[in-house]
């Protein structure tokens, strides 16, 4: 795949997204399908009620159309289905959960216990799909030293796409924060599919990265729309899809270092508080806490996107190690 024809891909992306995104924000504003906050938000952020969700939709559809457009022959690549796959069946546990707030009016949405469910049942079908092109392995990095897991890397599976699907959806709290962090998580991922030729994938990718900026655009302090459970889900699920195809599982902890760190720190905030009834941090996800403090919100949202990149780069340069 030449240099132009991945600029063209993304390009095409950027330009229908940033076009085609403020009939979309027309029209859900139209339906009320609006942010709700919750009684216990920041101040500052009870200001973003009634900025509408669900703009994940758009930088769904348009990658996937615009992947069977520019490479037709897809439908035959497992590589670049189970990644589109991932990609919609997440996006739709958390557009049912965004369906079920814009209508109820409320934070709850679908029940935590369901989604989870939903979550684990797809990344089943997408490994039972997927097993006859991978080996149940991993490889260390750094020292590639294959390790064999037979049934266990089925329940790593698992917890990759729960655990990445929830940690981008953790992440999700500020003006461009989670877009950001998932543009530049997905580079390496770009490189990676291009130097193992996994073309059909990294057409994906390009135009996906494409289509998150132009939905950044929109999403950029002050917010016009948010991507809500719709977009951060389908994002977590193609960063895990995507770490199985290339086999980087390991690496995922890397390359998502943000949302791995968002969601450690409500891991251990949740056991404190529950074994030692004290806080650790003052606010979880982590984000908030640096609010709390009296930093800027675009300070906090750039302050992540250079960690995300350092941690990133870090993960790019072992894979390719």
């Amino acid at each position: 795949m030449t240099i132009f024809n991945m600029s063209l891909y993304f390009l095409v992306s950027l330009a229908i997204v940033l076009v085609t995104m403020p009939m979309l924000i027309q029209y859900l504003k139209k339906l009320s399908f609006k942010q709700t906050i919750s009684e216990y938000a920041l101040d500052d952020d009870k200001k973003k009620a009634g900025t509408p969700i669900m703009g994940g939709i758009l930088f769904i559809v348009v990658p996937v159309i615009l992947t069977f457009i520019f490479v037709p022959n897809v439908i035959h690549d497992l590589d670049t289905l189970v990644v589109i796959l991932a990609f919609v069946g997440y996006g739709l546990i958390g557009f049912i959960d965004d369906f079920l707030i814009a209508i109820l009016k409320n934070n709850k949405g679908l029940k935590a216990a369901y989604k989870l469910l939903l979550q684990l049942l797809l990344a089943v079908i997408f490994f039972m799909i997927y097993r006859q092109n991978t080996s149940l392995h991993i490889i260390l990095p750094v020292s590639k030293v294959v390790l064999p897991l037979g049934f266990g890397y089925f329940i790593l599976i698992l917890i990759m796409f729960a655990g990445s699907s929830n940690a981008v959806n953790l992440t999700d709290g500020m003006d461009g924060l989670s877009s950001g962090v998932s543009i530049i998580a997905l580079i390496p991922y770009l490189i990676f599919t291009l130097v193992n030729g996994q073309n059909g994938v990294a057409v994906f990718i390009i135009t996906l990265i494409g289509a998150l900026l132009g939905y950044l655009y929109y999403n950029k302090k002050p917010a016009k729309i948010f991507m809500g459970d719709t977009g951060s889900l389908a994002l977590g699920g193609v960063l895990a899809a995507l770490a199985m195809i290339t086999k980087t599982e390991l690496l995922l902890i890397l390359i998502a270092g943000v949302p791995v760190i968002e969601t450690l720190c409500v891991i251990i905030q949740i056991g404190s508080v529950k074994i030692r009834h004290k806080r650790v941090f003052p606010y979880t996800p982590i984000h908030y806490a640096f609010r709390i403090k009296g930093m800027p919100e675009v300070s906090i949202v750039y302050m992540f996107w250079l960690v995300e990149a350092i941690l990133a780069c870090i993960g790019l340069l072992i894979g390719l190690h």
